[in-house]
């Protein structure tokens, strides 16, 4: 249960990654004081999108096989459409998910982002919300889909949309203060 300034954070996304869903939290947990850490499938800056619009970039620290699970507090999973539909093919990505929500540790994903919270098939049970295009996938992986703002639903926060970013941030703030999984090694 590290405060939010002691706290190391990851984010994993590639090209494709929806703007404000990225550097909404990025940038708050920054300011808050959080170590953030991006990673992706490669290390060349990844390019953001609003709508189908291109919009800025950002360099990965380093690419998604180099990240160890146990060296951070918890991740964040943007959204945008091409970017976890192209993460969710990707087995280390997966795996890695799957990694932290098996530790209990906070896992958020916002709009289409939970589609990697599916193929890592960590909802069964839960419930959950995401962008409305893709809750009937959702509902397939066993979450109780329901249409909120922000879910908690033990260690996975799930929200729908860019205009959810600060809700979605504030929760997950929220739950890396109080989880309860410690990390390894440290």
């Amino acid at each position: 249960m590290p405060s939010i300034q002691d706290a190391r954070i990851l984010f994993i996304a590639t090209d494709g990654f929806e703007e404000s869903e990225l550097f909404g939290p990025y940038e708050t947990l920054q300011n808050a004081g959080a170590t953030v850490t991006l990673a992706s499938l490669k290390t060349d800056p990844i390019q953001g999108e609003k709508g189908d619009q291109k919009t800025r970039t950002i360099t990965p620290d380093m690419v998604v096989g180099e990240v160890k699970a146990d060296e951070y507090d918890g991740l964040i999973l943007p959204g945008g459409t091409r970017n976890p539909d192209r993460l969710r093919m990707d087995e280390t990505t997966v795996g890695l998910i799957r990694a932290f929500a098996d530790a209990g540790k906070p896992v958020a994903s916002i709009c289409h982002g939970p589609w990697l919270l599916v193929e890592a098939d960590v909802l069964r049970g839960r419930k959950a919300t995401s962008w409305k295009s893709i809750r009937t996938d959702l509902r397939n992986a066993g979450a109780d889909v329901v249409d909120e703002e922000v879910v908690v639903s033990g260690n996975i926060i799930t929200s729908r949309k860019p205009e959810d970013v600060p809700a979605f941030t504030r929760a997950f703030m929220e739950l890396v203060e109080t989880a309860d999984a410690p990390l390894e090694g440290v």
